[in-house]
């Protein structure tokens, strides 16, 4: 069946990866470890950042996690010294540093336009809350493209489960075959196969490297303007 409906992912997809994330990354460990810089510094690394060249491991919690994921591991490293509601604060500060730093990538707007503009139906999902996925791009104007919105605490589960597209298909009453999930990560790809979907494709320029995402995507492009060019994304007749 031809793509109907496209479910995009969001960082590193839709906004640039390194530029919104790497300091909001370095305040929630800061956050978590109390204002302890060194603390901190060993929390990014377990978390998946590296502190010294900021690179962040595909599929560790930074790169891919919810607020929970992130302050699992937190508390893992922290033994004891985990408080109560870090995964709230956590998410706090993802709320307020999307804002702060959310950028988009440089062809998302117009690609965002140009697929609506093709007839193609749009939703947006994260392992982001929703609330940070509004703050995060609400300043973009690029909300209203989309039809579908649902983050990790919607009560549709988190990727790489099929719930959030399993949401999606229900909410536009479009099959999954239909459906085409974009995204910068092997968990966004394997929700997409996980829910049987007729497409996925990965973006690099997030945190994934091709060999990543090579084993659950059906096409490969380098950032989200590439969708463009693919035939699998000609106007709907």
């Amino acid at each position: 069946m031809a793509v109907a409906a496209i479910l995009f992912d969001k960082d590193g997809t839709l906004l640039d990866y390194w530029l919104t994330w790497l300091p909001i990354n370095r305040e929630v460990a800061l956050f978590a470890a109390g204002g302890d810089a060194e603390l901190a510094r060993r929390l990014l690394r377990a978390a998946g950042q590296d502190p010294l060249t900021d690179r962040v491991a595909a599929g560790s919690a930074l790169a891919a996690g919810s607020a929970d994921d992130i302050a699992a591991v937190f508390a893992a490293e922290l033994g004891g010294g985990a408080g109560d509601g870090l995964a709230q604060g956590i998410e706090a500060i993802f709320r307020r540093g999307g804002a702060r730093h959310g950028r988009l990538v440089s062809a998302a707007r117009a690609t965002l336009l140009e697929l609506r503009r093709r007839g193609y139906r749009l939703g947006v999902a994260t392992n982001d809350s929703l609330g940070g996925l509004e703050a995060s791009l609400g300043p973009h104007d690029i909300l209203s493209l989309f039809e579908f919105k649902v983050g990790a605490d919607c009560g549709f589960g988190a990727k790489p489960e099929p719930g959030m597209v399993l949401a999606f298909c229900a909410a536009l009453a479009v099959s999954a075959d239909a459906v085409a999930v974009v995204g910068d990560a092997a968990h966004d790809l394997m929700m997409g196969r996980a829910a049987g979907v007729g497409l996925t494709v990965g973006v690099l320029g997030g945190t994934s490297e091709r060999r990543d995402l090579e084993p659950y995507a059906d096409r490969i492009i380098d950032g989200i303007g590439g969708l463009l060019q693919l035939a699998d994304f000609a106007a709907i007749a």
